[in-house]
């Protein structure tokens, strides 16, 4: 247990680097971290170095993982399954798999073009952008373990039930017809040696750094911002976990956002630290990421308006039931 400890706290929520962040405000800026100047320093410094660094570890990491599941080989074992298995499957197959619903797009057309069941395939597009193997990673270093496994517990159920919803609502006939006559391109698996496998991962982190570092900067801005400049009393009267309609509209007001999980992290954790509500700030995380609008305009382009709708009511309304869930007995987690 020592030993769990002690990795956690200096690998995973780096310990080490928020000391080192702290002399550096300190004796190199001269201010105090206790106060308000220095704690946004601090608290912007400390998080967004330590974002970049898991992130790019675990973006190689996924990445090199994702080199063995090609598209037709994900359509291959997707295949395989059948009913309530095959969008389990599709959800947990969407963890491993690029951080924003734009990027799991193409995935999506390539799937329903394949003849996967679109239940499968909205699966697969819930819980690619909402929950993913960095995402468990980054929860637990800045919450813990309870609160990150129990967030991709329930981002997967809402995966699994929505892309059931959607199937057994036979809505096949809302999709857009020119997604069934877009081929997927297949790669032969002995193309990619081990060199070849570490260059894509490499070049992967790359390509999604400079996509997502200024939402994550921004982020994380935000949040110092939360955390140490505006009073709780005004937060507490917007998103108070006495006001009925707080999950409701950390909802909505993540809609209009684009960003990833790692940028919206850092204000999840103000928003908590501000004694908002657990599940209200992950609420406010899930609607940016499952459901922000230039994602939507982005399916848009591939399903009907009316599939669009059904699939932005479940969703809301599954976000809204884990968010009050969490906040009733998120103190379990904590």
């Amino acid at each position: 247990m020592f030993v769990f400890k002690f990795l956690n706290d200096q690998l995973l929520k780096m310990q080490w680097l928020r000391s080192l962040t702290k002399l550096l405000v300190e004796n190199v800026f001269g201010l105090s971290v206790n106060a308000r100047l220095g704690s946004s320093i601090h608290f912007f410094i400390y998080d967004g170095i330590k974002i970049f660094i898991l992130l790019s570890v675990l973006i190689f990491i996924i990445s090199y993982i994702q080199s063995f599941f090609p598209p037709e080989r994900t359509r291959k074992i997707l295949g395989k399954y059948h009913g309530i298995g095959a969008n389990l499957f599709g959800a947990l197959l969407g963890t491993i798999t690029p951080f924003c619903s734009c990027s799991s797009i193409p995935l999506f057309i390539g799937f329903t073009n394949a003849g996967l069941p679109i239940g499968v395939t909205f699966s697969f597009l819930i819980s690619s952008p909402l929950v993913d193997l960095a995402s468990i990673i980054l929860l637990a270093s800045i919450f813990n373990w309870k609160i990150a496994i129990a967030y991709v517990v329930v981002g997967i159920i809402l995966a699994v039930i929505s892309g059931t919803i959607i199937e057994k609502a036979k809505l096949e006939k809302y999709v857009e017809r020119f997604v069934f006559s877009n081929k997927m391109a297949e790669i032969e698996q002995s193309e990619l040696s081990i060199l070849n496998r570490f260059e894509y991962s490499r070049d992967q982190v790359l390509s999604i750094i400079k996509k997502v570092w200024l939402y994550v900067l921004i982020g994380v801005g935000i949040g110092a911002a939360i955390h140490n400049w505006i009073p709780e009393n005004i937060i507490s009267a917007v998103l108070g976990q006495d006001k009925w309609y707080n999950v409701l509209l950390a909802t909505v007001i993540g809609v209009p956002i684009y960003a990833d999980i790692f940028g919206t992290l850092p204000i999840a954790e103000a928003l908590v630290l501000k004694r908002v509500g657990l599940g209200t700030a992950l609420s406010f995380m899930m609607g940016v990421t499952a459901l922000s609008l230039p994602s939507m305009v982005m399916l848009k382009k591939v399903v009907k308006i009316k599939l669009l709708a059904i699939f932005v009511f479940i969703v809301t309304v599954g976000i809204m039931i884990i968010g009050y869930a969490f906040n009733a007995f998120g103190y379990l987690l904590m």
